[in-house]
């Protein structure tokens, strides 16, 4: 099934995991799965409503797009308000995405990036949380792991190829 696929979208559910728990389950329509990468479509599913950082907010009526890989330590979501106006690329760093049935379990790893709609505002997020939750010391090679995607996600999000990772 592809992203522009007429057939109506299997249901998956989401799962994030933080920290060895369940932080978010919320049900989203499959719109592709090619073995590698996969695309769910979900309405905001934060809790209380709205969630404001300032820079960008999250409210009810938004609209996710979400692509995540099971070969890479990021997930990326497309965020657009409930007529469709792009706000911008909120990207988590996970370890790789694990689909089961009906289930995408997906765990998160602190660190996040932030890409505006018109790409002028690129930032890094929670680097202190990220720091810590002693990652580093419990798993090294999945805190290194963890860097060099924010870096390359950093890197895609400042030059032209951010976008081609939706395609």
């Amino acid at each position: 099934m592809s992203v522009n696929s007429a057939e109506p979208p299997i249901e998956v559910d989401v799962i994030l995991v933080k920290a060895g728990r369940t932080k978010i389950r919320y049900p989203a329509g499959l719109l592709h799965d090619d073995g590698t990468r996969l695309a769910v479509r979900a309405p905001w599913a934060g809790d209380g409503g709205v969630r404001d950082f300032g820079f960008v907010r999250f409210e009810a009526g938004d609209v996710f797009t979400e692509y995540y890989w099971r070969d890479r330590w990021y997930s990326v979501k497309e965020v657009r308000t409930a007529a469709g106006v792009l706000k911008g690329w909120y990207c988590d760093i996970t370890r790789p995405a694990v689909r089961t049935g009906t289930e995408l379990v997906v765990e998160d790893l602190d660190l996040d990036l932030w890409r505006s709609a018109d790409g002028a505002d690129v930032r890094r997020l929670d680097e202190d949380e990220f720091a810590e939750s002693g990652l580093a010391d419990r798993d090294p090679e999945a805190a290194a792991a963890a860097v060099a995607a924010l870096e390359e996600l950093e890197r895609l999000a400042r030059g032209d190829g951010f976008t081609g990772l939706l395609e």
